[in-house]
C-alpha cells in the first residue's frame, strides 16, 4: 500500500502469462510478436492471464486471439521469466493438442504465424531464453 492507502500497481510488479506449446507433424507453432517488449520477435502464441479466468482457459483464448485455433489445454511443461525496462512477466507454459481441421492465421498481437519444422526453430529471431527453454524441456534436440 501507499501512503495514501492505495494499492501499488506499478509497470515492475509481475505479471502472469501463459504460453501453448503446439507441435503437430515434427512443427511448432510460432507467432511474430507485432508489438511490446518483443515486437518482431518469433514466440509461442499466449498472453496475460486476465482476472477470474484459469491458466488453462487463457492459454486457449490467447492461442485462438493470435492464431484463430481451438485446442486443449494440457500438462505444464515449464515456466519462465521475462525481466526488462518496465516490465516482468512469469510465463507459464503449457502443452496444448489443435483440433483437426484449422488453419492457422496471425490475429490479435501476432504479426505473423508459422508452423515451423522443429530442427529450424534456433534458426527464427525468437524472443530471449526460448531456444534455451525449449530445448531443457525437451521440444528441440538442439540450441546452435
Amino acid at each position: 500500500m501507499t501512503s495514501r492507502g492505495v494499492a501499488e500497481t506499478g509497470p515492475h510488479r509481475p505479471l502472469v502469462a501463459v504460453g501453448a506449446i503446439c507441435v503437430v507433424d515434427g512443427r511448432l507453432l510460432l507467432v511474430r510478436r507485432g508489438h511490446g517488449p518483443a515486437a518482431g520477435k518469433w514466440s509461442l502464441p499466449g498472453g496475460h492471464v486476465e482476472s477470474g479466468e484459469t491458466l488453462a482457459e487463457a492459454v486457449l483464448r490467447e492461442l485462438e486471439e493470435e492464431t484463430g485455433l481451438e485446442a486443449v489445454c494440457g500438462e505444464l511443461v515449464g515456466w519462465a521469466e521475462l525481466i526488462g525496462d518496465g516490465h516482468h512477466f512469469v510465463i507459464l507454459d503449457f502443452e496444448v493438442t489443435v483440433l483437426d481441421g484449422q488453419l492457422a492465421r496471425a490475429g490479435d498481437d501476432a504479426s505473423e504465424v508459422a508452423w515451423v519444422p522443429l530442427e529450424d526453430v534456433v534458426d527464427c529471431s525468437l524472443v530471449d531464453g526460448l531456444a534455451e527453454f525449449l530445448h531443457d524441456h525437451g521440444i528441440i534436440a538442439t540450441i546452435v
